[in-house]
């Protein structure tokens, strides 16, 4: 990662300054303890006692089973799915008459949508280079309070965050968590990890005189050993996985966007030690030689894997590597390579070049069996339009069904959540979102998210 987003840290790629920074902002009680990590218990829980609800949906999406179903009642409480049941039942209303009853019967429902890259600190613009010297943390963080409800409301109930600034989300996700501020779950890596002058390192771009050397505590290494106390780092700031950047960005204030930039010795420290602390690695990588160093390390995604070989399909398959494609980005950097200004010179070629690779590869990986995982580098482009990478999917060649289950279950999976969020079944949390019409028969319809819930409480409503 570079100075900015994730493929990309975008303008969450702030130059190293110190975390006191953050202080006054973490005064005002919008973050609650930085280690209040997610634990596998569902998030949101400062509602100890919630209403029972009652929803009557027209159709349900069985992801497990890749089927849809017809009329069915969700009957949830205590922020968990206890019941799922075929047809209207009006004895289930009068069993439980103090119930919130909410029809959907004109919509499908399904489980609430997880984006696996995501960088809520942060949106490109022109400004984005600016916006790192002009901005503070509390800039940030307001501004990514904002960008956490539009992701919400757009049907999205969980995401991984690959790459931040000043571990604004780990205090984004905790104050979601404790009910102060609306957003999706939040899984996030805090500070990605690079290695100097790569992807991560947040001082690209900058005089080096206003912005000092920094090092693992900032998630820039250069050595097996460095790596490993950025990880530790990582973990005793709250972080809940690892994001490396195995090779160059799009977005980096550098020339190359496809280098390795880590050893494969410094990606094994790396897996091994997040191993320790039970976190899983995520690896920005769009070169070869990168992304199969970082798959021979151990690490559980690659993200963009833009220029992918049908070698690297094999050896992910093998070692049973996920893929995080972020269509939505590449598309959205090819677009604004062809504006005059929008980028800096040195970052155009890269993103004209690399950024409309992406859909072809997911693509051929679909077609060769790979694990695919949804997600979308929001950040660069812009949060709330998060769907639209469904569709960009099944113009790759995945059926929708195939492209839902990748942004429910199989998200989940990664995740290691599956047991409790993914589908709507009895005893998973009750994130669950409803859409006008059938979603496998036409993709957009996700573009017109009429109802969410997360943890049973309900964010809106048909017509609102």
């Amino acid at each position: 990662m570079s100075v900015f987003g994730s493929w990309l840290r975008c303008a969450s790629g702030l130059f190293f300054l110190p975390r006191l920074t953050l202080i006054g902002f973490l005064a005002i009680g919008l973050a609650g303890p930085l280690a209040a990590q997610n634990t596998g218990e569902s998030a949101g829980s400062a509602d100890a006692i919630r209403p029972e609800t009652i929803l009557y949906c027209g159709q349900l999406l069985d992801v497990r089973a890749g089927t849809m179903l017809g009329s069915h009642m969700i009957w949830i409480a205590d922020g968990k799915i206890l019941q799922v049941v075929p047809s209207r039942s009006g004895a289930a209303v009068g069993e439980h008459p103090h119930a919130e009853v909410v029809d959907l019967s004109a919509h499908t429902c399904l489980p609430g949508l997880m984006d696996m890259h995501t960088h809520l600190s942060s949106e490109l613009s022109p400004r984005s280079q600016l916006d790192r010297v002009q901005m503070n943390a509390v800039d940030f963080a307001l501004r990514a309070v904002g960008f956490a409800e539009k992701t919400l409301m757009s049907g999205f109930t969980t995401v991984r965050d690959l790459g931040d600034a000043y571990n604004l989300t780990v205090s984004l996700r905790n104050a979601i968590n404790a009910g102060r501020v609306d957003g999706p779950r939040i899984y996030t890596a805090a500070k990605a990890i690079g290695t100097t002058g790569g992807h991560a390192d947040p001082t690209n771009g900058i005089l080096p005189h206003l912005v000092g050397v920094p090092g693992p505590a900032e998630g820039v290494v250069d050595s097996a050993d460095e790596a490993r106390k950025a990880v530790r780092q990582r973990y005793k700031d709250g972080a809940d996985l690892i994001k490396i950047t195995a090779t160059g960005g799009v977005l980096s204030v550098a020339k190359n966007g496809q280098n390795p930039q880590f050893t494969e010795q410094e990606i094994r420290a790396i897996v091994d030690t997040a191993r320790d602390y039970e976190m899983t690695v995520a690896a920005h990588a769009h070169g070869i030689e990168g992304m199969q160093r970082a798959i021979r390390g151990g690490v559980d995604s690659i993200e963009h894997g833009t220029l992918m070989d049908d070698q690297t399909i094999e050896l992910m398959k093998k070692h049973g590597t996920y893929y995080v494609p972020t269509v939505s980005a590449g598309r959205f950097v090819a677009d604004k390579a062809k504006e005059p200004g929008y980028f800096p010179e040195i970052i155009r070629p890269k993103a004209a070049a690399i950024g409309p690779k992406i859909q072809d590869t997911l693509g051929r990986a679909y077609q060769a069996g790979v694990k695919i995982a949804f997600g979308t580098d929001s950040g660069v482009s812009p949060h709330g339009d998060n769907w639209k990478e469904l569709g960009y999917m099944v113009e790759a060649g995945m059926t929708p069904m195939a492209v839902l289950r990748s942004a429910t279950l199989t998200t989940a999976m990664l995740l290691r959540v599956d047991d409790q969020v993914g589908t709507l079944e009895a005893g998973r949390w009750a994130d669950v979102i409803a859409v006008p019409g059938d979603p496998t028969e036409d993709i957009g319809r996700m573009g017109q998210v009429a109802f969410v819930m997360k943890d049973g409480k309900i964010y809106k409503h048909p017509g609102s």
